[in-house]
């Protein structure tokens, strides 16, 4: 009979808990920076990411408890620069599971800034729920004097968890602020307002508070074509670094290792110099995507036959998306098509 009873107060302790209306976030973790321990608190930057699992980090911030029933996955622990197309996919996958429970109502990603934004660009295109999805990171291990990673994984946390987040495409919340993550990007390395937007920021987090100022009019998650559930693989698409004084040795080097696709990283408006032309025109022919992208830091873009002959050479632009994002679609693209016109299309759209 005690057994019985016991039972049934956990029961009405539940259902007190689930009528106080707090949504279910669940946290995957990943690594990096926000779970990484310095030897000294001065250590901002020289500092071992990857280093304290999720458990520990929902533990030392308490008021999570405070917006949300959460819990923790340790998904991997790496720091972000080693991520590979495999640990997309099964991030992807676990992600997409959980949002089809009807007890998980936002996710949250702990992640290394390097990969950040590609990351959740990727996400952004292959994941098919409206429900939040947050990747959230810091600059500074928490063993750092002012260390942004509790007040980062807080705001993720309540984002992750807002009925106003729903349907607006993977986010990423650093700093205070909200970031699509088909836009953002990690502009400095030493700094907490590292990730910026070249076409401005979704909003912004005040105390646990949304304030939203735009929305994201490429296609994305539910109204996209792409779905992790049916993506097992990502072909090799690999991007070749052009300035001053190039040579073709990376492209032949990419060609020859299997890429489908080459984003040609260039100055400018996705600029080609005279002598690499005939090469990627040579790589074309032989079945290679070239694709046009401009490594200009605050926002490159790319014009369709602006600096080059495009529908001539049968090349590809990347829109306005820099070259690392522009690898993640290429890539996401290529599971789909090969067409040219079809993936100029999907440049355009995402």
């Amino acid at each position: 009979m005690k057994w019985a009873l016991a039972i049934v107060s956990a029961m009405l302790v539940s259902g007190g808990a689930l009528a106080q209306g707090k949504p279910n976030v669940v946290i995957l973790a990943t690594g990096g920076t926000i779970a990484g321990a310095g030897a000294d608190a001065t250590n901002s930057a020289t500092y071992q990411a990857a280093k304290v699992p999720v458990d520990k980090l929902i533990a030392g911030l308490p008021q999570l408890a405070n917006v949300a029933n959460v819990r923790g996955d340790q998904v991997f622990q790496i720091a972000s620069e080693s991520f590979r197309n495999d640990n997309l996919i099964t991030l992807g996958k676990r992600v997409s599971a959980l949002l089809k429970q009807n007890d998980v109502d936002g996710i949250v990603i702990t992640h290394g800034t390097d990969t950040t934004e590609e990351t959740a660009y990727f996400l952004n295109l292959v994941i098919k729920s409206e429900k939040p999805i947050v990747v959230v990171a810091s600059m500074r291990p928490g063993t750092a004097m002012s260390a942004d990673g509790m007040l980062n994984l807080y705001d993720a946390v309540t984002v992750a968890g807002s009925k106003d987040a729903r349907g607006r495409g993977t986010l990423v919340v650093m700093n205070d602020t909200i970031h699509s993550g088909r836009d953002v990007s990690k502009m400095i390395n030493v700094r907490p307002e590292a990730f910026q937007s070249p076409w401005g920021a979704l909003g912004m987090v005040v105390e646990g508070k949304n304030y939203w100022f735009r929305k994201l009019d490429k296609r994305h998650t539910t109204n996209s074509e792409f779905d992790i559930d049916k993506i097992d693989a990502l072909p090799l698409v690999e991007i070749a670094y052009a300035g001053g004084n190039v040579n073709d040795t990376a492209y032949r080097a990419f060609a020859n290792a299997g890429a489908k696709a080459i984003i040609h990283a260039g100055p400018g408006n996705g600029s080609v110099a005279a002598t690499l032309v005939p090469v990627l025109q040579e790589l074309r022919g032989k079945g290679l995507q070239i694709i046009r992208s401009s490594h200009v830091n605050a926002g490159g873009f790319v014009l369709r036959n602006a600096e080059q002959p495009d529908d001539k050479y049968d090349w590809l632009v990347a829109h306005d998306l820099n070259p690392q994002k522009a690898r993640i679609l290429a890539s996401v693209a290529l599971t789909a098509t090969s067409d040219t016109k079809e993936l100029q299309r999907i440049f355009m759209e995402y």
